[in-house]
């Protein structure tokens, strides 16, 4: 019972021990790894660097569309005079070169003595008789509209950002057309690309709603569409095989001209100048002023944020505070330097 005592006696010693030199470890001995302070940004200050290789670039515009149909086909009066036989009625199905009304007229000849004339009018378009102002017995004057025939051909429409006129060069003369809820992808025919002239306004000519540059192009005949469908509409913009390719993100301009920061040898850096060709958005292809193999700067110093993350230009950067990145990025500060894996 005595040695039970002892041997109770030595392990709560022991265990007092054990505690006593936790208390001065905590106390006098605190852990060397200093807490983390969320609003201090991380990562190393790095400058990203691009090697110049070969790639291909495909130009594709996708933009949202409309249907819509054809205009009216006016019919005009063949001469002046009055409308002697009305031959069809509103509402009803022409073909183009139908008979619709004929005049007797009062021409003059070459020497100045009028004449009785007949014309007969006939059908400008396949399509329906939308209007019909012509009554027997009235008068009409040459050129003047005396109905309108609504052909059943339809075309597509939609607005152009201006700044992408700048991958479309070269215009196509077809698109790609896919009908939200309707049949398979087409090809829509007769591409226009339509640009207001100064004092126009948008709305009528298939012009964009904010008279902004638009396009147009024609719905095949054997196409089933409505009038007011939207449609994805893709414009072949170019493709380029085997070119010289740099990310956006190193050019300073793009579209013809640009800058690029060149990575010397001796680890310096200089603005080189360099001529553009086709781009997708996110690479674009370099037509002279660099050469594969070469090393480039992967972002312009000093460049603006790009929407859901990108470069951050110089100046936003206070001490002490968060570096707000919206979808991650890179941050470059004024001296060119770039700060990868910022907090938000």
């Amino acid at each position: 019972m005595l040695v039970f005592r002892r041997v109770m006696q030595v392990l709560w010693l022991v265990v007092i021990a054990a505690g006593a030199a936790a208390l001065v470890k905590i106390a006098f001995f605190p852990d060397g790894t200093a807490p983390v302070d969320p609003a201090q940004p991380g990562g190393q200050i790095v400058e990203p660097h691009y090697t110049v290789g070969l790639g291909t670039v495909s130009n594709d515009i996708v933009l949202s569309g409309t249907v819509a149909a054809d205009e009216a086909v006016p019919i005009p009066a063949t001469v002046s005079g009055v409308v002697w036989n009305v031959y069809v009625t509103q509402g009803q199905w022409v073909e183009y070169g139908t008979e619709l009304i004929r005049i007797r007229g009062d021409v003059l000849d070459d020497a100045g003595v009028p004449q009785t004339v007949w014309r007969t009018v006939t059908a400008p378009a396949s399509g329906v008789l939308s209007s019909l102002t012509a009554l027997e017995d009235a008068s009409v004057a040459a050129g003047s509209p005396i109905g309108q025939i609504a052909p059943p051909t339809f075309h597509v429409t939609g607005s152009i950002p201006p700044e992408q006129l700048y991958q479309l060069i070269q215009r196509p003369t077809e698109a790609t057309v896919t009908v939200n809820g309707g049949p398979a992808p087409f090809q829509c025919t007769n591409f226009q690309i339509l640009t207001p002239l100064a004092g126009e306004t948008g709305g009528d000519g298939g012009q964009g709603a904010s008279g902004g540059p638009s396009l147009r192009c024609s719905v095949p005949a054997d196409v089933t569409v409505f009038a007011g469908l939207t449609a994805q509409v893709v414009i072949p913009g170019g493709i380029a095989e085997n070119v010289v390719v740099v990310p956006t993100t190193a050019v300073l301009g793009q579209a013809e001209t640009g800058v690029v920061t060149v990575v010397l040898p001796d680890g310096g850096t200089e603005e080189r100048a360099v001529e553009l060709g086709l781009s997708d958005g996110a690479m674009v292809e370099v037509k002279s002023g660099l050469a594969e193999g070469e090393t480039i700067l992967q972002f312009v110093p000093g460049a603006p944020s790009a929407p859901g993350g990108g470069v951050v230009g110089p100046g936003i950067v206070e001490p002490g505070k968060p570096i707000p990145l919206d979808g991650g990025g890179v941050v470059v500060l004024e001296d060119g330097s770039v700060i990868e894996g910022a907090v938000r």
